[in-house]
């Protein structure tokens, strides 16, 4: 990926944190090895997270990364609902797989960070048409696996099944009306994601 990226985590004391990690860096691992490294492939851990944008030229936030993270009005925490839905596969290295997320919770927040990473203030008609692509072509979501290998429809299952185990509510396959998994608010890292991925670390951190 070119540039930083923000991406938006669940608050530390929520419980996906810590069942979120645990899949990503252990139970998913142990499960489908195959999937998660190869001899030509290190194993991809990374914290998990809905990334908001990416692209950030570096010269965005100068020498104060922390300040301009401040700087962004995003919108308050209790408008932002971060919604899991199914989870799903793509033919992508940074998607192979991952729970989608319901696109209307997380819309404001996207197009502040897109706008003020990207953008630039005040170009609400360029936001909109990136959103309109984002939305179709890449969408929100939280990956679980980074990886090269194509994953089955059984495997797939067998995914669903670990981690709905782990206890997270997959509501379109639960089909529990009205319960579903996710978080309000949450935490925003900055993150300069141009390099291998073990240095993917935050430069600036913002609580919504």
């Amino acid at each position: 990926m070119t540039g930083s990226s923000l991406w938006l985590l669940p608050p530390p004391s929520h419980p996906l944190s810590s069942i979120l990690k645990e899949l990503i860096t252990a139970k998913i691992p142990s499960h489908f090895p195959h999937l998660t490294s190869s001899p030509s492939l290190p194993p991809s851990f990374f914290e998990a997270h809905m990334t908001l944008t990416s692209e950030i030229p570096p010269s965005a936030y100068g020498s104060n990364p922390q300040a301009w993270l401040d700087s962004i009005p995003f919108p308050p925490a209790e408008q932002v609902k971060l919604r899991f839905g199914r989870i799903k596969s793509q033919d992508v290295f940074h998607r192979r797989c991952f729970v989608s997320v319901e696109y209307d919770g997380v819309k404001k927040v996207v197009a502040k960070a897109r706008e003020h990473g990207v953008e630039g203030a005040g170009e609400e008609d360029k936001v909109d048409k990136w959103l309109e692509w984002w939305r179709n072509e890449y969408g929100a979501h939280v990956s679980l696996i980074y990886g090269d290998e194509k994953i089955t429809e059984e495997v797939m299952k067998e995914i669903e099944s670990v981690v709905q185990n782990a206890g997270v509510k997959l509501p379109e396959i639960d089909n529990k009306k009205g319960e579903w998994d996710g978080w309000e608010g949450g935490v925003v890292w900055l993150v300069p994601t141009d390099g291998p991925i073990k240095d993917w670390k935050p430069i600036a951190t913002r609580q919504l």
